[in-house]
């Protein structure tokens, strides 16, 4: 009765020998990586071997060096698991690895049957047509045959999960009759009765389920989190890339009546026009330097000047020089500098002023562009936000945007202030937190899914 209470209890800590051990090895950002792949190269594969084999290898040594802990050898399990995961090669490598302990201790026959079950595994992984199907691997096989029935009603199929099941049967059954017939070459669990070993077959589906289901809800979070990350860029680079497309048709507009009359203008607004197109095609960096945004504004106004005429627009800037190095967001101000123009000096008769501001502010810079326009009246002269459902609603889309931008990339922590009086023009002030490297490679694209929870 002790035997019996003794395998049992072997039985369920073999159990969780094979959680503790799927768990701690999912915190590995190294073994996650090459989980994740879909299509490994050889070397990805040898590492993703190791991974696995390393800690079941010392598995097996501790069942030799401490008495009665056979829960501790996970080899004929993990044999299966890593050739159904990488592939044959990978099975037989990792098998032969966890055959070594074995062989120092008389265990001859371990790696000839390591190398069959890990071979045997991956032929399994090689014909299966849908890959999904190692990952939702269940040892709850009724519901596999549940499953199996229903699909085999109207298209009778072979079911890849009652398969695997059946073959894992089959290889520990093998194991145990070879054990039986070379006593001490092959390790298993003896069974006094067919209760015991009932439940001896069904341990070894239940440890690889177990490391399957472990690491598949970690390998779908990084699915999870990689589409999001997608969806992120997505949505970031449709906020980044926001240009009026009555812009582009003015322009164009703009340069054909040039042609005859000011071909070298026309040739100009041309070339500046190729610069922003290239910009905004081209430009997949979140940050870029004051600098290099003020000279993309300066392209956007040098064809508004043409566009307008200089009688009707003028742009002055007033520039702190140590300022123009500080790293912020790309395509931030061109939404501003067109809804000035848009809203505020589109529909003027005398001339229009835009003036661009730049300065430091202990651990900030901040931004302003502001115009003598008409304005716009809202409910409170001054409008602090860094939500852009608050903006007010006659500023247009462009700001709504980059306030989404500045939401995502600073988290909350930069201000868009609004300031405009009806008839007087309006003043767009941004107060941006001074980012490092490190801090802007946290908050680029990579990062940013975590930054938006």
């Amino acid at each position: 009765m002790m035997e019996q209470r003794l395998i049992l209890i072997t039985l369920l800590v073999k159990l969780g020998v094979a959680a503790a051990v799927s768990s701690a090895l999912v915190r590995s950002v190294i073994f996650k990586n090459l989980l994740f792949l879909e299509d490994r190269t050889p070397r990805q594969k040898f590492y993703l071997t190791l991974w696995i084999a390393f800690p079941l290898v010392l598995g097996v040594w501790i069942r030799f060096s401490v008495k009665n802990f056979l829960a501790a050898d996970l080899a004929f399990e993990t044999s299966i698991l890593i050739g159904v995961m990488v592939g044959r090669a990978s099975g037989v490598l990792g098998g032969a690895l966890l055959a070594l302990p074995a062989l120092l201790h008389g265990e001859f026959l371990a790696l000839p049957f390591n190398i069959l079950c890990g071979a045997v595994a991956g032929e399994l992984r090689h014909l299966t047509r849908d890959r999904n199907n190692i990952w939702s691997f269940s040892p709850f096989i009724d519901l596999s045959i549940y499953r199996w029935v229903r699909r085999n009603i109207p298209h009778p199929t072979a079911d890849w999960q009652v398969i695997f099941f059946l073959i894992v049967l089959l290889l520990q059954f093998v194991q145990n009759q070879i054990a039986d017939a070379f006593p001490g070459r092959l390790f298993h669990i003896e069974a006094p009765n067919r209760w015991i070993e009932f439940l001896v077959y069904l341990t070894a589906p239940a440890v690889i389920g177990t490391a399957l289901k472990i690491w598949n809800s970690v390998r779908i979070q990084l699915k999870l989190e990689e589409q999001e990350k997608l969806l992120l860029q997505a949505r970031m680079d449709g906020l980044k890339s926001q240009i009026n497309p009555h812009f582009l048709f003015n322009t164009l507009n703009s340069v054909s009546s040039l042609v005859r009359f000011d071909p070298d203008r026309a040739r100009e607004m041309i070339l500046k026009l190729a610069s922003i197109l290239r910009r905004l095609l081209y430009s997949t960096e979140s940050f870029v330097a004051l600098r290099d945004e003020i000279e993309f504004i300066d392209d956007y106004l040098d064809i508004e000047v043409v566009r307008f005429g200089p009688d009707k627009l003028r742009v002055s800037k007033e520039l702190e020089a140590a300022s123009l190095d500080v790293m912020v967001p790309s395509m931030l101000l061109q939404p501003f500098v067109e809804n000035s123009i848009k809203h505020g000096l589109a529909n003027r008769v005398e001339v229009g002023n835009i003036c661009l501001r730049s300065r430091l502010a202990e651990h900030f810079i901040v931004l302003e562009v502001e115009d003598d326009g008409a304005g716009f009246q809202a409910a409170n002269p001054v409008n602090h936000t860094s939500d852009p459902e608050s903006l007010p609603t006659s500023s247009g889309i462009g700001m709504a945007n980059v306030a989404e931008r500045l939401k995502v990339l600073y988290s909350g922590s930069a201000i868009l202030q609004v300031e405009s009086r009806p008839g007087q023009g309006t003043l767009i002030r941004l107060r941006l937190p001074i980012l490092s490297a490190e801090d802007m490679q946290a908050l680029s694209y990579d990062e940013a899914a975590s930054v938006r929870r």
